[in-house]
């Protein structure tokens, strides 16, 4: 499996479109970064040398719907657009010679991609397909953890800073649950939906790389929340992160 020529035909699909356009480009940025993410985690799991490389090449491939999806629906929700797990299955299965040669594992690749960006993963998959599903989905959590400590809200932090935490999203992560997308109503509530992630997070390396890199704190703490209340609320949401990673990596 040769992944840097996969990586260097992704690159030339992405330059199809728009790259001078920050969102585009952010999505080209992203993929590289999940690719190399992935890789990480499986080597962690200590998978064969193959198994690695497939973890690696959904990585680089996971997000490959989103650059048809901004260019023409101009947003990356995909409940005001199309879902681009989906999508990108569907381009695979007409494109994916082009980063690898076997068909062998066409189908695995198919459904990690689609499954990366669902609520739940499908209950059908067998579990080495439900294995790369979740090597993906942790991988792209990481790395959006990883934008939410510099990228999202840059220059609107006040509007973030002027909110306050909708009650059902507290509640929702004390039980260590992933936010309902249907109780998010302020810019701290996508804030806090973010650092609940980690409630969808599977293998012990991608605690690891979480805490190493402290991404929770370096969230939460770029803001100065006016609302002593969200204040307070945002420290017991970090205690109660920092205690559920500490739990996964024992």
């Amino acid at each position: 499996m040769d992944i840097e020529k996969a990586q260097k035909e992704f690159i030339k699909y992405t330059e199809k479109y728009d790259l001078s356009d920050v969102n585009i480009k952010r999505k080209q940025e992203h993929s590289i970064r999940v690719m190399k993410i992935s890789k990480r985690i499986a080597e962690g799991m200590k998978l064969a040398q193959e198994e690695i490389d497939i973890a690696t090449l959904i990585g680089l491939l996971h997000d490959i719907a989103r650059f048809e999806q901004y260019t023409k629906y101009h947003t990356f929700k995909d409940a005001e657009s199309i879902d681009h797990g989906d999508l990108g299955a569907e381009i695979l299965k007409k494109d994916i010679k082009k980063y690898i040669e076997t068909d062998e594992y066409d189908e695995l690749i198919q459904l990690a991609v689609k499954n990366h960006n669902k609520y739940k993963i499908q209950e059908v998959l067998t579990q080495t397909q439900e294995m790369f599903a979740k090597i993906i989905r942790d991988a792209d959590k990481l790395d959006i953890l990883y934008e939410s400590t510099c990228m999202f809200w840059k220059g609107r932090e006040n509007l973030v800073e002027e909110s306050k935490i909708t009650p059902e999203i507290i509640e929702e992560f004390k039980r260590n649950e992933s936010v309902d997308i249907r109780y998010r109503k302020t810019p701290i509530d996508e804030i806090v939906s973010v650092v609940a992630f980690i409630f969808d997070i599977n293998y012990r390396t991608s605690f690891e790389i979480l805490k190493r890199e402290n991404y929770i704190n370096k969230i939460i703490d770029r803001y100065n929340m006016i609302d002593k209340n969200t204040k307070e609320q945002l420290e017991y949401i970090k205690d109660i992160a920092s205690e559920y990673i500490e739990q996964k990596i024992k």
